[in-house]
């Protein structure tokens, strides 16, 4: 008994019209192989015969049965248990947009078509000039998470210990430095990729963003010649002013009648001469400061340190869901090629971009929509499965999970590692204690 097989040849695309172009499987039972004279069988809604002994032509006839209703078996976790930490651009490979440009166009036709023979409707706040007065608690509330996560870090790092290559920009929690050969700093070559551990400051742990404070946040666009008269704050402090955060030292244009708009770009103030004068009114709740260097202590016992570790987790938290919060109706651009953070509609036109291929750009930046760690990045540092026990070891690498350099100082000063970071940080992942233990994992 011998079996022949063959292809489709060219006679046959006419009985495939009937498909639409997307390949669809089908399947023919061996026994029609083995007895081509047998009569045809369905599978998956198509029925296949056999004439001869090698032509296979396809049916279009939908044949539907409960057995060909089958599907695979799915199993699905919000939380797994083991997950790779987010993917760190190069320098020279531009952010992905948030959005593709492709749904943001097809958004756009759909929402011009929508909108087609509509009268025109007013403006909603922020877009009006005005604030929006159910977030401006929440700015207050972020602005002080803020404040209090700098003064926590602060007393937590003389109990927990960070270090910092001298080197590059790379930090690790714990006792001693970690021993991977991931060094990228000047002369890493001659140092065979080795860091050269130091102490670390909190700058290191929080990374320092800012952004051109903006007096009227629909005024016209920063020029080049004005990137030096402007100040510079942090970039979730300039969200939390232009939120409706009152800071005597960063004053900010608040607008009590939404702005007459007279073409795309262009606006005039209403007249608001008639209004009564403003009433002082207290702020929903008093700002923080942050401690000076004299009063930072460090926790007396283990139980205030565990307490603070807890605080500083509560704030780190608190200040990036209100953040997020905060930036669906303040819009925050980040530029694609280099760091630089702009809150506000539209970017600025300082030519202070100096990532790669920037000549080609004249330093202009490449504004988009930014995200929540555009914002507020997370520094992530190798999670020590414990502080007390034996170092890490360099070829046990893939066993170890990573974490925000906050959220590790805070496990390893007795805070409870928060559930969406247990997948990255790899907790529920046995670590072997040898090489030799590693090498008979399955």
């Amino acid at each position: 008994m011998s079996i022949t097989y063959s292809t489709l040849s060219w006679s046959d695309a006419g009985s495939l019209s009937a498909f639409s172009p997307k390949i669809v499987p089908f399947c023919i039972p061996m026994n029609q192989f083995l007895n081509p004279n047998s009569s045809s069988s369905s599978c998956f809604g198509f029925s296949a015969s056999l004439q001869g002994s090698s032509r296979v032509q396809l049916d279009s006839r939908l044949v539907l049965s409960k057995r060909s209703k089958a599907l695979p078996f799915i199993v699905r976790s919000d939380h797994p248990q083991n997950a790779d930490a987010p993917k760190q651009y190069s320098k020279r490979e531009k952010k992905p947009f948030p959005v593709p440009i492709v749904d943001l166009r097809r958004a756009a036709r759909e929402r011009v078509k929508n909108n087609k023979d509509k009268p025109k409707r007013p403006l909603p706040p922020p877009k009006n000039g005005m604030v929006v007065k159910s977030l401006v608690p929440l700015a207050y509330k972020v602005y002080n998470a803020r404040i209090r996560l700098i003064n926590n870090l602060h007393r937590l790092m003389k109990v927990v210990r960070v270090n910092a290559c001298g080197w590059c920009n790379e930090i690790h929690v714990g006792p001693y430095g970690h021993p991977f050969k991931s060094c990228k700093g000047p002369s890493a070559s001659q140092r065979k990729g080795h860091h050269e551990w130091t102490n670390s400051v909190l700058e290191d742990v929080i990374v320092p963003l800012e952004a051109y404070h903006l007096y009227d946040r629909l005024g016209k666009r920063i020029r080049h010649d004005e990137r030096f008269t402007i100040p510079r704050v942090p970039a979730v402090v300039e969200l939390c002013i232009q939120g409706g955060v009152e800071i005597p030292e960063f004053p900010t244009k608040r607008r009590r009648k939404p702005i007459i708009r007279i073409g795309k770009s262009e606006f005039v103030d209403a007249d608001e001469t008639e209004l009564p004068a403003p009433e002082p009114h207290l702020p929903p709740e008093p700002l923080l400061t942050e401690l000076p260097p004299s009063e930072i202590t460090p926790p007396s016992s283990e139980e205030e340190t565990v307490s603070l570790a807890e605080e500083t987790l509560q704030a780190w938290e608190e200040m990036r869901a209100g953040a997020k919060k905060l930036m669906r109706m303040y819009r925050v651009r980040v530029c694609g090629y280099c760091p630089e953070v702009h809150v506000g509609p539209t970017g600025h036109k300082a030519q202070n971009c100096g990532a790669f291929k920037h000549q080609q750009r004249n330093g202009q930046h490449g504004w988009q929509s930014a995200v929540l760690d555009d914002l507020i990045p997370q520094r992530y540092v190798w999670h020590v499965p414990d502080v007390n026990g034996p170092p890490m070891q360099r070829e046990l690498r893939s066993f170890y999970g990573q974490a925000p350099a906050v959220v590790e100082i805070c496990a390893q000063a007795g805070a409870e590692v928060p559930e969406q970071y247990r997948a990255t940080m790899r907790l529920e992942v046995g670590i072997p204690s040898s090489v030799q233990e590693a090498e008979m994992v399955v």
